[in-house]
């Protein structure tokens, strides 16, 4: 039987390296492959030599080697026992990742590349793969903390119950502490009739909250059973979702959001949270989308699917 695959893409950068890293440490925890991704995108001007366009292309590819070595030793060094690959691939690195998206257990990205405009945007092959890839997408940053935990956002949307998902499998692989956190507000939370017609439309002191604490515990009910070994911490906030989440990032080794959440536009692709969190968070940030199967197994069974309660 053929172990997963985890999927990084290298060109050379600081951002890239530390990809490289926190993907040979995934492929550790999880137990997979690691193949890590260069691409070479050469177009030459009008009216080129042909001699011209060889040599160019030539030296392209010899960088591209170099910085497919560099990377390989990066990741045998943080995680020699995991089987390491390389490819050079030929085209834009958006479609050649995302492509190999199809049959990656996660695919990791640096927060920018080679081409970035400066070290706080997000670079556009992170911000294509978030929106298109098939399977999670991890933005690399270095950790804010040594040993820190593992920190989902949970609204109850289907995106976020596939984030918990793959949270709680990534907590469980790396032996880390999960907070599911649970945002909300007086605007987020509709009001709801009263039992008695004849009373108006309030809520006690702490009836808000308290309902939001145990709709938290519902979301979050089967996946204690089903990973026992994870300890989870039940964190719920009044704060706006993106404000809450980015500083629950400053103590976190991973954050890990759904596409989408609750209240977006259907039309949009990416969720405001998760692409404030993507630019802003303070530490690596993996962004799941809907439910995905398992190809290796005929594409029946869900990959991070939902434990039967």
């Amino acid at each position: 039987m053929q172990l997963p695959l985890t999927v990084v893409g290298a060109d050379g950068s600081a951002p890239a390296r530390t990809a490289v890293e926190q993907a040979a440490r995934e492929a550790a925890c999880h137990g997979s492959r690691l193949r890590i991704v260069h691409t070479v995108n050469w177009v030459p001007p009008p009216g080129f030599a042909s001699v011209l366009n060889e040599a160019g292309e030539k030296a392209l590819r010899e960088g591209g080697e170099r910085v497919l070595a560099e990377a390989e030793t990066t990741a045998r060094s943080v995680a020699p026992e995991v089987e390491v690959s390389t490819t050079l691939a030929m085209g834009d690195p958006r479609a050649v990742l995302t492509e190999l998206s199809r049959e990656a257990l996660m695919t990791v990205v640096g927060s920018s590349g080679t081409s970035g405009i400066a070290s706080g945007l997000l670079g556009s092959v992170a911000r294509h793969l978030v929106t298109h890839a098939e399977s999670p997408v991890m933005v690399a940053r270095e950790p804010s903390a040594p040993s820190a935990p593992v920190v989902v956002g949970v609204d109850g949307s289907p995106e976020a119950e596939a984030a918990t998902a793959f949270a709680f499998a990534e907590a469980a692989a790396c032996a880390e502490p999960l907070v599911a956190l649970h945002a909300w507000s007086e605007w987020s939370v509709p009001l709801s009739p009263p039992d008695d017609p004849a009373l108006r439309y309030a809520r006690a002191p702490g009836e808000l909250e308290a309902g939001e604490e145990r709709l938290l515990a519902q979301l979050l009910s089967g996946w204690g059973e089903r990973y026992p070994q994870v300890t989870v911490e039940r964190r719920t906030v009044r704060e706006r979702a993106r404000q809450a989440l980015i500083e629950a990032s400053g103590s976190a080794r991973l954050l890990v959001l759904g596409r989408r959440g609750k209240g977006g536009f259907a039309g949009l692709r990416l969720g405001s949270v998760s692409n404030a969190a993507l630019h802003h968070a303070h530490c690596s940030v993996v962004v799941v989308h809907g439910r995905r199967t398992d190809s290796a197994s005929g594409g029946q069974a869900p990959l991070f699917g939902r434990p039967a309660v």
